[in-house]
Formats: C-alpha cells, sequence, structure tokens
C-alpha cells in the first residue's frame, strides 16, 4: 500500500526498488515492456515508437503508475521487494552493527550480496530445505494475508486460500513457526477459534514480526559468512573482495552523503525508425518466431524432476521421471534426451512402456509435443540463429504470456473482469491453478510438498470441477472426469496440459484484445490524441539479434520471477550465482542485464 500510494519519480530514485519494478516490466504478458538504467537515467522502449513521436519521460511515468504499478503491488516480486527492503533496513542499522559485530565494510558487502531480485533469489536458494526457507515463505504469505480485507467480497476467497494454505503448511504441530512462536499464540487450537478479525491479524502480525527476527538476526549472518567463502573461491569476484578488504582496513570510514553524484536527467532512447504502426502484438509475435524455430538448430540441456513410480501409469517397480528444460520459457515439462528414462517420450509425449497407446494416450503424446516451449541456449551465436519464416498464431506463445501472467499481478484478468467475461475468467483461474498444482507434485523435494499437492488437488476439485461449476466450463467432457480423478488424488497427469490447450484456446481472441487495449492505453499517454494505430513510416526492422537479446530479457525476467513466486524450483547455489554477483550492477540494469551479460 506504500508503494502504490507513492510517486513514480521517487520510487525509480532507489535502485533496488529499479531492479524488481524491470523484472516485473519485463513479464511476457504485457505489451508494452521497457526497461530502466538509472545509472544513466534512459529509459529502452520494447515496441518502439515511431521516430516522428518526441515521448515525454512524465508522460511515460504517468502510464507506469496508472497501468504498471497497481500490477506489481499485487505481485509476488513486491513482496520480495518488502521483504527485501527490510532485510536492507536490519543490515544498515546500529542494532545489526553492536548485536553481530558488524563493521560498514561488513554491512556493505551484505547489502551488495542480498540486493535486488537475483539477491533474494540467492538467499532463497541459501535457505532451501532448512528451517529459513520455512520462516521466510510464512513471512510472504503473511504479508500478503494481512494487506486483504477479508470483509471485501472480491478478497475473501483469495484471504481464505492463504489461511488454508496457511495452516496446512506451517501453522501444524511440528512446523518451524509453531516451535519459534509458541510464546505468541499459545496453544494452536486456541489461536484457531479465535473469533475477533483483529486478535486474528495481531496474532499472525506478531509471528511475523517473530519469524523476520530470527531471518534477520540467524540467517542473515548465516548467508554473509557463506557469501564471503563461496566468493573467495570464485574469480570473478576478486573486485568486490578487494574492496571490501580496502574498506575493512579503514574501520572508520563512512560514505559521505555529500560525494554521492547528482541524479542523471531522466530520459527515453529515440526510436532509430521502426516499420508499420505501433503493435506489441506482431512485436511479440516476431520473437516468439525466433524462440520457436531455435528448437530445430540448438540443442537443450535437460534437468529430471523424479516422481514415484506409483504416481505415474506403467508396470509395477518401473523408475518414472519428468524431464524439465532449465533454460526452457516458464515451468512447462519437456521432451527429454533420454526417452527410456522419462514419462516422455522421443517424440516429446508421454508414453506408457510395455503396451501399445492407444488414440487418447496418442493424442496426449501430440499435446505434450506442441506444448514444449523452448528458450535459445547460451551458447547460440547471432550467426547460427534462423530466419523468420513461419507465421507465428497467439496460440503459439500464449502459454508464455500466461505463465508470466502469474506472476505479474494478472493484469490480463483485470482486463476480463472489466469486460464482463466471468466464464473466461473463470478458466483462467483454472488455468492458472493448474500450473500452481504442476511444480508441486513434479518436486517432492519442496517444503510441504505432501500437503500442498492435496490441498491445492482438492481446492481446484472443489472449486472448478464439482457438479454445479463443471457444466459451466467449455472443456471436453473426457478432459474434466480424468483432471478430476488425478487431482483429487493429489497426483499429476498429462491431462492437465490437455487442459490448459483447451482453456487456451477459448482465451486466445481475448489475450490479443488485451493487447490491444494495452497498445491504446500506452498511446493514449506516449501521443496524445493517438486514439488509432500510428500510420506506417519508413524505417528498419529490428534485426535478428535484437529479437535474440528481447526474447532473452524477458526468458531471464520470466525463470527468476517465476523462482520468486514458487512456480519454478530453486536452483542449488552454484558457480553462476557467484558470476551473477559479480555482474550485477543495480545501477547499470541489475539482476536482468548482469544474467543477459553472463548469457551474452
Amino acid at each position: 500500500a506504500s508503494i502504490a500510494s507513492m510517486d513514480m519519480g521517487l520510487l525509480l530514485q532507489d535502485d533496488v526498488f529499479v531492479d524488481f519494478f524491470n523484472t516485473f516490466l519485463n513479464l511476457a504478458v504485457f505489451g508494452q515492456t521497457p526497461i530502466y538504467i538509472c545509472g544513466t537515467g534512459r529509459w529502452y522502449l520494447w515496441p518502439e515508437l515511431p521516430s516522428h513521436l518526441d515521448p515525454s519521460p512524465a508522460a511515460l511515468l504517468a502510464w507506469l503508475e496508472k497501468h504498471r504499478l497497481p500490477h506489481f503491488c499485487k505481485s509476488s516480486l513486491c513482496l520480495h521487494l518488502v521483504l527485501c527492503q527490510k532485510l536492507l533496513g536490519f543490515i544498515r542499522s546500529g542494532e545489526a552493527a553492536e548485536l553481530l559485530n558488524w563493521q560498514s565494510a561488513d554491512q556493505w558487502l551484505l547489502e551488495k550480496c542480498i540486493s535486488g531480485s537475483h539477491g533474494m533469489q540467492h538467499f532463497q536458494a541459501f535457505v532451501r530445505g532448512t528451517a529459513g526457507e520455512e520462516l521466510i515463505d510464512f513471512w510472504l504469505i503473511t504479508e500478503r494475508l494481512l494487506g486483504l480485507d477479508e470483509s471485501d467480497g472480491s478478497q475473501r476467497d483469495l484471504f481464505l486460500s492463504l489461511v488454508h494454505r496457511l495452516r496446512a503448511t506451517h501453522l501444524h504441530e511440528g512446523s518451524s513457526v509453531i516451535k519459534l512462536c509458541t510464546t505468541i499464540v499459545g496453544s494452536l487450537p486456541k489461536a484457531r477459534h479465535i473469533q475477533s478479525i483483529s486478535t486474528r491479524r495481531e496474532i499472525l502480525s506478531k509471528m511475523q514480526e517473530q519469524a523476520l527476527c530470527m531471518i534477520q538476526s540467524y540467517w542473515l549472518p548465516k548467508f554473509f559468512m557463506h557469501c564471503k567463502m563461496g566468493m573467495e573461491e570464485e574469480e570473478s569476484c576478486q573486485p568486490l573482495l578487494q574492496e571490501y578488504q580496502e574498506r575493512l582496513s579503514k574501520a572508520s570510514w563512512q560514505e559521505s552523503p555529500g560525494l554521492s553524484e547528482p541524479l542523471p536527467t531522466m530520459h527515453i532512447k529515440r526510436s532509430q525508425g521502426v516499420p508499420g504502426p505501433y503493435c506489441s502484438h506482431k512485436a511479440k509475435a516476431e520473437i516468439w518466431a525466433l524462440v520457436k524455430e531455435g528448437r530445430d538448430t540448438q540443442e537443450v540441456k535437460m534437468a529430471t524432476f523424479p516422481v514415484k513410480p506409483e504416481r505415474q501409469p506403467g508396470p509395477a517397480g518401473s523408475t518414472v521421471e519428468l524431464c524439465l528444460d532449465k533454460d526452457a520459457l516458464g515451468s512447462i515439462p519437456q521432451q527429454s534426451e533420454h526417452p527410456a528414462n522419462t514419462a516422455f517420450g522421443g517424440k516429446g509425449g508421454v508414453t506408457f512402456p510395455g503396451r501399445p497407446q492407444s488414440s487418447a494416450e496418442q493424442d496426449l503424446e501430440n499435446l505434450c509435443k506442441e506444448k514444449i516451449l523452448f528458450g535459445l541456449p547460451p551458447s547460440a551465436s547471432l550467426a547460427q540463429l534462423p530466419s523468420l519464416k513461419k507465421p507465428v498464431k497467439t496460440l503459439d506463445f500464449l502459454p508464455w504470456a500466461l505463465s508470466a501472467e502469474a506472476c505479474a499481478g494478472r493484469p490480463f484478468r483485470d482486463f476480463l473482469q472489466h469486460q464482463n467475461c466471468s466464464m473466461e475468467m473463470h478458466l483462467l483461474d483454472l488455468w492458472h491453478a493448474l500450473e500452481e498444482f504442476l511444480p508441486v507434485v513434479l518436486d517432492s523435494s519442496r517444503e510441504n510438498s505432501f500437503f500442498l499437492r492435496h490441498l491445492i488437488g482438492e481446492k481446484i476439485c472443489k472449486t472448478y470441477l464439482e457438479k454445479d461449476s463443471i457444466e459451466k466450463l467449455p472443456l471436453e467432457a473426457r478432459t474434466l472426469v480424468s483432471l478430476w480423478n488425478c487431482l483429487i488424488c493429489g497426483e499429476f497427469s498429462p491431462w492437465i496440459f490437455r487442459a490448459q490447450k483447451e482453456i487456451c484456446k477459448v482465451l486466445c481472441c481475448l489475450y490479443e484484445e488485451f493487447l490491444a487495449d494495452d497498445d491504446r492505453t500506452f498511446l493514449q499517454f506516449m501521443a496524445p490524441g493517438s486514439d488509432v494505430p500510428m500510420p506506417e513510416v519508413p524505417g528498419r526492422a529490428a534485426g535478428r539479434g535484437v529479437h535474440f537479446h528481447l526474447s532473452q530479457r524477458m526468458n531471464q525476467a520470466l525463470k527468476l520471477s517465476q523462482a520468486l513466486h514458487g512456480t519454478r524450483s530453486l536452483e542449488g547455489v552454484s558457480s553462476k550465482h557467484w558470476h551473477l554477483l559479480a555482474a550485477r550492477d543495480l545501477q547499470k540494469g541489475g539482476s536482468i542485464q548482469a544474467e543477459m551479460e553472463l548469457l551474452l
């Protein structure tokens, strides 16, 4: 709420806010996806505006404040920004210096390590599988819950969903949260039966404060030691460590506020000339054509999530795995390089070893093949990139956009609500519920995986697949029945993909309308009086290298957002984290730019 009420110009003076906001702005659900480099004060628009326009930074900020910031404030990225700011506030405090005997150099280095969306991803990867992971998850859910008004009918469903999730994962006997907060809540049964809303909120707020205190005073110092040890072994981090040692040798050294450079004048990079009218749908299709055709010319590295045999159809005792592509767009199951060891066969579909496939199973195999989303791997050189030959339909890249929408505060859903498309909105909610279920059921190593997959599966059945609801869904009957059979047991089934594809077919035209509406509102701010698409002007089309760079920028934003949102499994701490730490400069593009430098 405090972020939503602030002036956009003031918000953009905070490097940490800019880092999270850039990640959000580059999510592929949106039409216009700009990026801001705060060190130079320059905005880069994409798609670019026609070159005869002289866009105003003030108009851009007004558009961002009205059409992007409200969605950002509803996103998981914003919750992580708030947590990051609280951790940074503690690191900079005199309390931390006294309690942990930190010098200014220690505080400076830890700030470098944890600032921005990638810093928070690194921190969460470090605590994965520990009580620290549970405390962070509890803090984030509670922060979202306390920001809701349960008396508001439009927020009540989300409120109750978060309450049920808290009870299933963090408010049960033996959880780290209950062990830590016993003195606050007393016995759990009493806490659950408290009727007063204010008392419930007060208890949750105190528990959240206690969890944050433990994260700050225990897990942050452990993360600091982990970072120092990891950086010492990484050659690319030596300049950072050298500066840290220099600061450490000057114990009384303090950065003088008077020496800080004045903020650069904000401006927008002028277009070099864009052929045709302004159209984000066309620009998005051109990028997706490059990504889609790139799968035919590049090899893709695979990572596997083991799935217990009893959860998959197949011969008794067989070991079945699902393969996910680390570098793919979104958390979409991929075809495998080793079909003998996977449920996805050589053609990218589902195979059932030991018996012939039925026509339904063959249909599912073809569907899984269609749903594969490949990102171009880091090793791809521009000379190897394919030419843009085949036209791309909205259905091809809609799953990519919807995966990003889950992390972007649900702007497409808001559009459907304003258009009074209740049935389509219900379908979109089902698509996202299935997308949330997939990583939980596929990755058994997740914290509280067993509780979550049954909780989410049963909730989907109750909300969307009961008799009263199922009649309203324009999906095939066998798809709905098969969904119910797997979800009620908390199990994976490839019918989830079939359901999602059928939903995408219904939503396709409406998503095109959403992009057109996004274009109209953007032009109304940036080119007042332009209620129709811009006239065609001479210009030079963006080259393959530009499209490749943009596709990777949006891909990295999606991967980073999904990791923080929970729809993509966090990677373990590896040398990549240290490379990114060395490359990350919040003044020069932050987390996304560091990822791009590592790729390119």
